[in-house]
């Protein structure tokens, strides 16, 4: 091992354990320092015993300074390996007055454990973890279920068990290479697919799990195949002349392709689609929908006669049965677009309405806001979509919380914490305060309200600092009371039962939470206490050396007390030090906080679910819902219609109203119309459940159904009566109620 003390000369040998083996899956990857004249295994370095990370991470080898390694490796000098018999051994058994040492291969090699994780602890043969069976388990062979061979059903060192799953059993090197390539945010069992309890134990047992992201996500143009688009027009008779693989986007011959298996094509012209906006489906798809139901009874006929420009004729496919069709004669134009329309017989969408030309109302009506935070409600979309993935867990057992609506904090963490309660019941509220709420209400309604006022307490209360967007504060008394845990715990079960969001998440805590607090860079902005955030600006903004050193000087203890003294030599200095207090002050100060937050947050699997898709969960945990829109209400809104004439008109007076309310000539707001018909004053991130449907009927006022979230509308003759009657009732409908 003399040689390798010897920094002075650049050798193959790794300075640690000495040998010239480069298997990165062994030993780690293989470094040589040619500034340093250095050779190391990355894992003989991480698991050496009298070495620590003191240094950042870009400096000396990955944070270990280089001081530090040459006192190790003459530290490691004065020890003979309990294996090998060589001088070098730098681990040691942590194991209560064990003093075996040895060279981290040779550890190998006599099936020692190494854990990667913490205080990298190491473990002697004699003394390290082994998994624990029941002595009633059966033994035999089964199939390591990542290379598909047999493996003995053994406690070895070979041999692992996954401690979620009875019968799965994995080769230890078949593991290590699975962890290696997933990474953290990947790894989990390959039968159950758990990640948490599977690498708690793997990771106990001596598999390392290295903080990347996955091999196949790092890979240049891994996916490049998968965003090559179907560009082919597949109508039987197609008209254009430049062939079925041409393609000219913003025009009649731009390539639609069908909206339900993607795997068939149409030029628009091809389809007589004016818009691309338009829906289409193809013939194979549209006969599946037509067989199952899902459309109502058209005519038999797949090519229509159409009208060429020159006065030819041509046969063309018929337009999708979900493109109204325009009618003909005098428009009314609207800002919105038609409303879903649904058939009272079997609830599926009417393809049009067929009416007399003299009483026909044009329902195609220019779109508002085409593309006013298309982005962000795309998001909010899919958002929906992973929450009422995540609510399939919810069973039909109730758990009835009786809530006090003036102290919501106590009474719901008293529900939340009695011992029948489970996120996957589905939770009825019953507000003990409220005459007219005495009963338990079963309805979304009370639920609305119950989840309202907690996501605002939560806004409000000391977990939380900031003005608008908010990072997690510093309460000892709430981390003794585990209420960290709790408030993630009902963000998560609001999130899945039906609830808002908390809409006050700062990115920079949204990122500790998706990303880890190691890999979050906070901003001046994240400071909410004003003395901290006075001194971080006075050491920014200093234009000197001595105001800075000045500076330093006025607020040593503060500095001290954070651990951020360095030196200063230099102005630019300042920065690496504005740097240190704002990681001391918005992540390290409050990383006990975080972590019991992050274990409330992965009740129903919600963070989870954030770390694999952070910008849709970005779009709700850090934004406010939109403001309501005529758009958005006309979009939520189902009408259950028939063939009658007045449904199409009542249609057309509500569509009008939203717009007047929307304009501010009316005395209501379109708020009060969703708390009308839901009890929710906004929509919530999964939706309604059920969704808000209209019923055109034969009453004199309007009437909202909050148990089936049906608004029922009354058939007028004129829009001024429609109007008059919807204003009456809701205004008067929501004073009473506040009363």
């Amino acid at each position: 091992m003399s040689k390798n003390n010897n920094f002075d000369i650049q050798s193959p040998f790794c300075v640690l354990c000495g040998r010239t083996d480069d298997c990165p899956e062994k030993y780690g990857e293989k470094r040589t320092y040619v500034e340093y004249n250095l050779t190391v295994h990355y894992y003989c370095l991480l698991m050496s015993s009298g070495i620590w990370q003191r240094g950042e991470e870009d400096e000396g080898v990955d944070g270990f300074l280089i001081m530090d390694i040459r006192k190790e490796v003459n530290r490691a000098a004065k020890l003979k390996c309990n294996i090998c018999k060589k001088k070098g051994a730098s681990i040691g058994c942590v194991a209560p007055k064990c003093k075996r040492s040895y060279h981290f291969p040779c550890g190998i090699q006599k099936e020692c454990i190494f854990q990667f994780m913490e205080d990298f602890r190491s473990y002697c043969w004699e003394h390290k973890p082994v998994q624990k069976f029941p002595d009633q388990e059966s033994r035999g062979t089964s199939q390591c279920t990542i290379c598909l061979d047999l493996v003995e059903q053994l406690p070895m060192y070979a041999v692992l068990k996954s401690p979620c799953c009875k019968n799965a059993w994995f080769h230890r090197e078949c593991l290590q290479y699975q962890a290696l390539s997933a990474g953290i945010f990947f790894f989990r069992c390959t039968v159950c697919n758990n990640k948490d309890k599977f690498q708690k134990e793997m990771l106990r047992m001596g598999i390392h799990i290295p903080e990347k992201d996955a091999s196949w996500e790092l890979e240049e143009n891994a996916y490049q195949d998968l965003l090559q688009c179907y560009q082919h027009c597949d109508i039987k008779r197609c008209l254009c002349k430049k062939g079925r693989d041409y393609n000219e986007p913003d025009s009649k011959w731009e390539i639609k392709r069908c909206q339900c298996c993607g795997s068939r094509g149409t030029h628009l012209a091809c389809s007589s689609m004016k818009s691309w906006e338009q829906n289409w489906e193809c013939m194979e798809c549209r006969s599946i929908f037509a067989k199952s139901g899902n459309y109502s009874k058209q005519k038999k006929r797949s090519l229509a006669i159409c009208e060429k420009t020159d006065g030819t004729t041509c046969l063309l496919e018929e337009p999708s049965p979900k493109c109204p069709r325009q009618s003909p004669g005098p428009q009314r134009n609207f800002v919105l677009q038609s409303p879903k329309i649904m058939c009272q017989n079997n609830l599926s969408p009417c393809s049009h309405l067929e009416l007399p030309a003299s009483n026909r109302v044009t329902m195609s009506l220019s779109p508002l806001m085409s593309n006013r935070n298309g982005h962000l409600r795309k998001q909010r979309t899919e958002a929906s979509n992973i929450l009422k993935e995540l609510k399939l867990q919810v069973n039909t057992k109730t758990t009835r919380l009786n809530i006090n609506a003036e102290n919501i904090w106590n009474s719901a963490l008293k529900g939340f914490r009695q011992r029948n309660f489970s996120p996957t019941n589905t939770i009825e509220i019953k507000f003990t305060n409220c005459k007219n709420r005495s009963k338990t209400d079963t309805s979304a309604a009370s639920k609305h309200r119950f989840f309202q006022l907690l996501m605002l307490h939560l806004q409000n209360s000391s977990l939380f600092e900031g003005s608008s967007a908010k990072n997690l504060s510093l309460d000892f008394q709430a981390v003794k009371e585990n209420l960290y845990f709790e408030a993630g715990k009902m963000i998560a079960v609001s999130l899945v039962h039906g609830g808002p969001s908390p809409g006050f998440f700062s990115k920079t805590l949204f990122n500790c939470l998706v990303y880890g607090p190691e890999n979050v860079k906070p901003a001046l902005e994240d400071v909410a206490d004003v003395d901290v955030a006075q001194t971080i600006k006075m050491i920014k903004y200093a234009n000197s050396l001595s105001s800075l050193q000045s500076t330093i000087h006025d607020c040593y203890e503060f500095l001290a007390a954070a651990g951020c003294l360095r030196p200063i030599t230099a102005l630019c200095d300042k920065d690496m030090l504005v740097n240190d207090i704002l990681i001391h002050h918005v992540i390290k100060r409050t990383i006990s906080p975080l972590e019991s937050f992050r274990q409330g947050l992965k009740t129903l699997g919600v963070l989870e679910k954030m770390q694999m898709h952070p910008d849709v969960f970005s779009s709700i945990l850090c934004h406010k819902p939109e403001r309501l829109s005529a758009e958005t209400i006309c979009d939520l809104f189902t009408i259950h219609s028939s063939s009658d004439v007045n449904k199409v008109e009542g249609a057309d007076f509500w569509m009008g109203y939203l717009q007047d309310v929307e304009s501010g000539e009316s005395v209501v707001t379109l708020e009060d119309i969703l708390l009308f018909v839901t009890g929710s004053y906004s929509i919530p991130p999964i939706g309604f459940d059920p969704e808000p449907t209209i019923k055109f009927l034969h009453i004199r006022y309007p009437v909202g159904n909050r148990l089936l979230n049906c608004l029922e509308l009354p058939i007028t003759e004129t829009y001024e009566q429609f109007k008059k009657k919807m204003e009456f009732t809701i205004r008067n409908t929501l004073r009473v109620e506040r009363e």
